[in-house]
């Protein structure tokens, strides 16, 4: 039997954005599917309304693959695939499998030979990229920094080394309370010419993007508490 293909379905990456990251071959995609595998069944459910979704929610399967589910068997989740039925997988938000659990599920589609079509859709480390001027030939994304203040700083010398040695644009984040002590650690920890790129609720209303010398930075006043942010340095000299 011939088996469905997984849809990775990008989500918006704030409220009010829909309408940013739509495409036609999307909006087609999600009416030709009724299965799904998703972190958020609410978010997901209400991004498939406000993308045009014409098929009743009452007749949709979806499989959520919260962090509650995460670690147990992924059979369960490969069911219809296996039968012949197409199947979109959805992240919270952004595109599903960069920086998100979905990347397990994406593997386990190529183990058992599925068809696996990724879809444009909003990103925020490589809008974020796009948007800082920084380096897009060498580029490495990080992830979050270690918690602990003197690894993180040491953490955050090593990535300014490794920018400055390879001349690559160094991308990382934190969780959105603890953006603001991550902001201090690396104006205080990275040199004055080293450049500091800000990306901060990028798509929604009040997206803030910046770039500037660390030295410039430090003389600025940014508030980016329980802000989606993206951080990203440059020291090509």
């Amino acid at each position: 039997m011939k088996k469905g293909t997984l849809f990775l379905i990008p989500v918006p990456l704030a409220d009010n954005a829909a309408h940013k990251s739509f495409t036609p071959f999307l909006v087609d995609t999600i009416n030709s599917i009724k299965t799904y595998i998703v972190e958020n069944e609410k978010t997901a459910r209400k991004f498939l309304k406000e993308a045009g979704l014409k098929t009743p929610q009452s007749e949709l399967l979806i499989h959520d693959y919260g962090k509650h589910k995460r670690g147990s068997s992924l059979a369960p989740f490969f069911k219809e695939l296996n039968e012949g039925v197409d199947v979109g997988l959805m992240s919270e938000a952004g595109c599903p499998g960069v920086a998100d659990p979905g990347a397990d599920i994406v593997a386990e589609a190529h183990k058992r030979n599925i068809k696996v079509v990724p879809l444009v859709g909003p990103n925020a480390m490589l809008q974020s990229l796009m948007s800082s001027g920084f380096s897009g030939q060498s580029y490495a994304f990080t992830g979050y920094l270690p918690i602990d203040k003197g690894d993180r700083a040491k953490r955050i010398k090593d990535l300014e080394q490794l920018s400055q040695r390879y001349r690559q644009t160094q991308l990382f984040m934190e969780t959105p309370f603890r953006n603001n002590h991550l902001m201090e650690d690396i104006l205080k920890n990275c040199q004055p010419n080293t450049m500091l790129c800000v990306a901060c609720n990028i798509n929604a209303e009040d997206e803030y993007i910046k770039t500037l010398p660390i030295g410039l930075w430090r003389k600025e006043k940014v508030d980016l508490h329980k802000k989606p942010t993206v951080f990203l340095i440059y020291k090509g000299n």
